[in-house]
């Protein structure tokens, strides 16, 4: 529970470091690589990307000892560290919904940390590989047609898609074996780890480039909480301690809603400029 707690606060935090780093150097436009590798090459935003590696590192504890549903409600709670941090970094403002909003994310977690049960299955069959290899088949395609989406539908999509994705790296993520670095090369979950991470981050950038930035975290962090949950509790075996459940559907609701409602701290990933065009920060593709 420590380690997926950590992992939030590490993701939270990147995003605003990362968003200083950006905003020092003025206008990010994704039609001058050259203004993303100078906000890359910051302080802060190297700073962040430390931050998220080490984030990925408590998450995979996490996921190895805690069912899938908890730790993706806490990796979706880090919208509720940005907001908070960005209050004292960047001299945000929280209104009253938003305060209530971290409010509903702690207690949600809390609720998950008491009702949660242990983990299932760590191992999967080699159908289970394939399922997710052919879902990161289909989320790719489906992204590339998102994307020549006219108007509305195209942010959220590609938002969802991304999502999707990272909740396919936690499956995989969640069945990797002892970290024997020989043993990790024979596995196929290792290989979807890599991919996954990947496509989200195309699709990430994607949808951030297409429109809203709020409307895309939100689908996101709707994809890539409840996917990952619900497999966790139908193929995995995970579950709640007996006569908890209740408990831990509510708690999962509170979690998820309170980020849901934080989205537009999602905005701190992207350049800071009036009119400068979002980017996605590596904290997503480490996910």
């Amino acid at each position: 529970m420590i380690g997926a707690l950590l992992a939030a606060v590490c993701f939270g935090l990147s995003s605003v470091m990362q968003a200083v780093g950006m905003r020092r150097v003025g206008p990010v436009s994704q039609e001058d690589p050259r203004s993303l590798v100078r906000a890359w090459l910051t302080v802060p935003f190297l700073a962040g990307t430390g931050l998220d590696l080490l984030g990925f590192g408590f998450e995979l504890v996490a996921l190895r000892h805690l069912p899938l549903f908890l730790v993706q409600a806490a990796v979706a709670s880090a919208l509720a560290v940005t907001a908070i941090a960005a209050t004292v970094v960047m001299k945000e403002r929280l209104g009253r919904g938003e305060k209530l909003a971290v409010g509903a994310v702690c207690l949600g977690l809390a609720l998950l940390g008491c009702s949660a049960g242990p983990e299932g299955a760590t191992r999967a069959h080699t159908d289970f590989y394939t399922a997710l290899g052919a879902s990161l088949l289909g989320l790719a395609v489906l992204g590339f047609l998102a994307g020549r989406l006219p108007g509305r539908w195209r942010t959220p999509i590609l938002g969802l898609c991304a999502g999707l994705c990272f909740g396919v790296l936690a499956l995989a993520a969640r069945t990797l074996p002892e970290l024997d670095p020989v043993r990790l090369l024979r596995e196929p979950a290792t290989y979807l780890v890599a991919v996954s991470s990947l496509i989200a981050l195309v699709l990430w950038t994607m949808a951030l480039s297409a429109g809203a930035v709020t409307t895309a975290t939100a689908a996101m962090v709707v994809g890539e909480t409840v996917l990952p949950a619900v497999v966790g509790v139908l193929v995995l075996g995970d579950e709640a301690r007996a006569g908890w459940a209740p408990v831990a559907v509510g708690g999962f609701l509170l979690a998820v809603g309170g980020a849901l409602a934080l989205a537009r701290f999602g905005e701190l990933r992207g350049g800071p400029a009036e009119g400068a065009t979002a980017t996605a920060a590596p904290a997503e593709a480490g996910r």
